[in-house]
């Protein structure tokens, strides 16, 4: 496992410096609405993004909570940091891992993802790791793409995943509504966002 995390943590080291740029059609398109539509399910006042990245979703954040966000990836968390600088945000940058979350148990009111659990190596474990953070109470609330029940496209997914996953570091079939499921979450609710693959995800922990 930490073999795997190592390769994975290195490839988003060297998309660090292009990783804006490729996505930038996308974000202007897509990204840019998907972002606000998952942030006006956060709740404060303690907000964990998880994956935080380039930082492209600081513009989302709100002036009233109190906000860590975690990278594993140190080149990642540089560019973060210069976006945060930037808006002047009061953000708490962390070099971590979602699968070893260096928190207390229920620390936090809401945890955040955009398209991370693509790339968690465990990703069962790092849900388990968020439930653990988050008050009993409290939401996870993802923003991620998932491998399409529609077939052929489900199997094309599957058949071109390891080509991806070599590149990019990213798998293009994971099943994460049913991995949050397993991770003893709830979910509130699951809203396609473009067709079945890209998909706005509200969970609570089961108590």
């Amino acid at each position: 496992m930490k073999n795997k995390t190592e390769i994975i943590r290195k490839r988003y080291d060297r998309a660090a410096k292009y990783y804006d740029a490729i996505e930038n059609i996308m974000e202007k398109k897509w990204f840019s609405q998907w972002r606000k539509l998952l942030f006006s399910y956060v709740k404060g006042p303690k907000v964990l993004e998880v994956g935080v990245g380039t930082g492209k979703n600081m513009p989302y954040y709100s002036q009233d909570w109190e906000i860590v966000a975690i990278d594993f990836s140190p080149k990642m968390l540089e560019k973060a940091k210069e976006r945060s600088a930037k808006l002047n945000l009061q953000v708490d940058l962390k070099l971590m891992d979602v699968q070893n979350l260096e928190f207390a148990n229920n620390s936090f009111d809401t945890v955040v993802t955009a398209c991370v659990f693509c790339s968690v190596p465990d990703p069962i474990l790092g849900l388990k790791e968020i439930r653990r953070v988050l008050k009993g109470d409290g939401l996870l609330v993802m923003l991620e793409h998932v491998r399409s029940k529609k077939e052929p496209i489900g199997k094309i997914m599957d058949i071109l995943n390891p080509l991806v996953v070599g590149l990019y570091g990213a798998n293009i079939n994971r099943n994460t509504v049913e991995n949050v499921k397993k991770a003893g979450f709830e979910i509130v609710e699951e809203k396609n966002l473009l067709s079945d693959i890209v998909k706005l995800i509200v969970a609570k922990p089961i108590k």
